[in-house]
This record gives C-alpha cells, sequence and structure tokens, in this order.
C-alpha cells in the first residue's frame, strides 16, 4: 500500500487530520490498532472551545454538535464555607465553550469518513515503523494473520501516550517534561439531569466537577487516593461522597443514578518536544497529556490537527515546507499555554496529600483574590477559553 499521509490512530485527532487532508485533495491512510466499536466506546471529554466548535463547523461537521450540544458562558467555582464565583467567559473575552461528547465527535468523524470511502484500517497487530528520516517511510503491521506494508511521504502519530508513534523516535531525540499528581479522578457517567453549569468544587474531602453531555446525560468527577479501585467506590458509596463535596443548594440537584460508566484517571502533565523527528509528526495525545482539570485534551488534539493540515497542504499545493519545519515551535506555544491552565487549576482546586498549613491556607487566599479581582477572572477566562488558531482556520473552508 502506498498513500501521501499515513496517520497512526482512529480517534478523534487521527480522523479529524483524515478528513481535512481529503479536503485538500491529500490521499491518507488510517491505522488503527483496536476495532472500530472500541474506538466507538472509549468514554472520554466532553467540553469543547468555541476555536474547536468553528474548526468542525468550517468542515461541515458541526450538524448534530450545533443541535444536541449545550453552550456555556463560563464555569462556576465553589469551595467548602464560602460563597461561590462564575467565571464569565463570554462576557470577558467573548467566547463560549460546549459540552459534546468526544464520542459524539467519533461518530460524526467515522460517519464523514464512510460517506468519502476514507482507508481505514482497524485492528492492526504489531504496527512498527521505520526510514523516519527516508524519502519514503513505511509501516509494517498485520491484520488477520498476514503482513502487509505501508509506503508514505509523511507519517501521523495521533496515537495516543501509550501508542507507538513516539515509541518509535530515536532515543535522545525528544526530550519529555512530565510531572504526576499524588491523585486520581473516579469519573462516573450516568443518565441523570446535569446542574445548569459546569462546576469545579474545592472541598476539605477532595476536589469534585459536575459537567455534562446531554440534558438527561451527566458526568460527574471526585478526586481520590491513587491507590483506589473502581471497586472501592460502589454507587452507595461514589453518590454520597459527591453531594457531600458541593453547597446543599447544587448537592440538592444531584440524582443519583445507576453509572453507565464509571472508571478511575490518574492526572499527570506530560509533553513531549519536539512534535517533530523527520518525516514522523506526532500530535493529540502522542504527544502530550493535560490533567482534565482545564478541558484541553480533546482541543489541543484539534488544534495539533489543524496545523498539521496547514502544513501538508501548503507543501502539496505549492512545495513549501516553512509551515512542516515550523509546525512543533508552532504546536508547542499553544500546548504549553493549556499545560500551564491545567496546572494552574488543578494547584488551586485540589486537596495534595503532602500540603502543609500554610499552603492550604496560601490556595484558599488564592481563591478569595480570583473571587474578588474582575483582572484575575478575565485572565483565568482568557486562558479556559483557549488561545486562538495561529494563522485562522480559513484554510478549511477554502478546502471544503
Amino acid at each position: 500500500m502506498r498513500t501521501q499521509v499515513a496517520i497512526i490512530g482512529a480517534g478523534p485527532a487521527g480522523m479529524l487530520l483524515s478528513e481535512m487532508l481529503a479536503r485538500a485533495g491529500i490521499d491518507s491512510v488510517v491505522i488503527e490498532r483496536q476495532s472500530r466499536d472500541y474506538v466507538l466506546g472509549r468514554i472520554r471529554a466532553g467540553v469543547l472551545e468555541q476555536t474547536t466548535v468553528e474548526v468542525l463547523r468550517a468542515l461541515g461537521l458541526a450538524g448534530r454538535l450545533d443541535f444536541e450540544g449545550h453552550v456555556h458562558d463560563g464555569m462556576k467555582i465553589v469551595w467548602s464555607g464560602r460563597s461561590s464565583f462564575f467565571i464569565d467567559c463570554a462576557t470577558h473575552v467573548g467566547k463560549r465553550f460546549t459540552a459534546y461528547g468526544q464520542t459524539r465527535i467519533q461518530e460524526d468523524l467515522f460517519a464523514a469518513a464512510d460517506r468519502r470511502g476514507a482507508r481505514v484500517v482497524f485492528n492492526a497487530e504489531d504496527v512498527t515503523l521505520s526510514g523516519l528520516d527516508s524519502s519514503m517511510p513505511s509501516i509494517r503491521f498485520r491484520v488477520g494473520g498476514e503482513a502487509r506494508e505501508l509506503r508514505c511521504n509523511f507519517i501521523a502519530g495521533c496515537d495516543g501516550f501509550h501508542g507507538v508513534s513516539r515509541q518509535s523516535v530515536p532515543a535522545g531525540a525528544i526530550r519529555e517534561y512530565e510531572k504526576i499528581y499524588p491523585f486520581g479522578w473516579l469519573g462516573v457517567l450516568a443518565p441523570t439531569p446535569p446542574l445548569d453549569e459546569i462546576v469545579y468544587a474545592n472541598h476539605p474531602r477532595g476536589f469534585a466537577l459536575a459537567s455534562m453531555r446531554n440534558p438527561q446525560l451527566a458526568r460527574f468527577y471526585i478526586q481520590v487516593p491513587l491507590t483506589d479501585s473502581v471497586d472501592d467506590w460502589p454507587d452507595e458509596r461514589f453518590w454520597p461522597e459527591l453531594i457531600a463535596r458541593f453547597p446543599p443548594g447544587m448537592a440538592a440537584g444531584i440524582r443519583p443514578a445507576p453509572p453507565v460508566e464509571k472508571s478511575i484517571a490518574p492526572l499527570r502533565s506530560f509533553v513531549a518536544e519536539p512534535m517533530q523527528v523527520g518525516k514522523l509528526f506526532l500530535a493529540g495525545d502522542a504527544a502530550h497529556i493535560v490533567p482534565p482539570t482545564g478541558a484541553k485534551g480533546l482541543n489541543l488534539a484539534v488544534s495539533d490537527v489543524t496545523y498539521l493540515a496547514r502544513a501538508f497542504t501548503e507543501f502539496y499545493r505549492a512545495g513549501n515546507r516553512a509551515q512542516l519545519d515550523g509546525y512543533s515551535a508552532t504546536a508547542l506555544r499553544r500546548v504549553w499555554h493549556s499545560v500551564r491552565t491545567s496546572w494552574y487549576l488543578t494547584n488551586l482546586l485540589h486537596r495534595f496529600p503532602e500540603s502543609t498549613d500554610f499552603d492550604q491556607r496560601a490556595q484558599e487566599y488564592e481563591l478569595e483574590f480570583l473571587k474578588a479581582s474582575a483582572s484575575a477572572q478575565r485572565a483565568l477566562a482568557e486562558q479556559y477559553a483557549g488561545l486562538p488558531i495561529e494563522g485562522g482556520i480559513d484554510f478549511l473552508r477554502s478546502a471544503a
């Protein structure tokens, strides 16, 4: 098999890049180690920055999102014994964000791929990358016991933190920055009406978050020790603990229901620099991980592949390598902005087991400062709403 751009990973990053390239007349093949049903069944993020929504609209992929998505002006912060306050992104920076589950985006992208007859290989085993510095890299893999090889001009690694793409980079070619947090998030997806707003709670018992997927599907999280497992948190323990971390007025609006999904995710910040080695370009979780506190993971994946699609378009249309060569530097500016925002919110809202009394009081007064200062709220609103795509997205509209 031959193609211009080989894409490793059929998650949102890989399928969105494939769609963008197809609109520009660039051939691609997507290789995924899991089945299509497995990819569709993954429960992930669901808060989309306005920029992400605009990218999907530019591609004509936002019909269901605009119909089903729940638009928010900002997010609310509450903490024990004090009044809440609202970070109004719409007022401060003129941006809103939309609650729309990543599963829905994955469905929309697969439907678009089916309409254009995209080449997507599922259940690919023993995937190996070679010739990253050559004129024609190759990817070898097996499907149903049959060995196959895909030759290409470039490889886009969109296969996540544990994928083969970053692991294929020669030792020393990439520097990794990582911070592991001393707790995890227990997440529950339940068929129950969500709270009216996205609410972040700082409580002596630990952090909690109330989010949503649609008017009848809520997403809740609580901070738990890394040593805990899902079995440690049956429903009869989870719901009372969740309710206890919200003020009484909000807690009264939480209606327990048997969850459709329950999982625990450790929290980490991770960045790999550079995001390009030879003919391999990393995007999304293959290059960086952010704590979900800032709701940035999926949005960063979208900006990565937007930069990458524009770079490939410039190369194949005009032979211009400038944006390909500058991809890593451009993408990393937005990445580190989002990493910093997620790190700040994680430190602001969680209870750290090693915190001293001084640390705790400093955190409380940081919250007091944020509540009282319109300038501080504007700064956070700008960070939370997300930076714009450098250079804009007009090339997507022209391609479409």
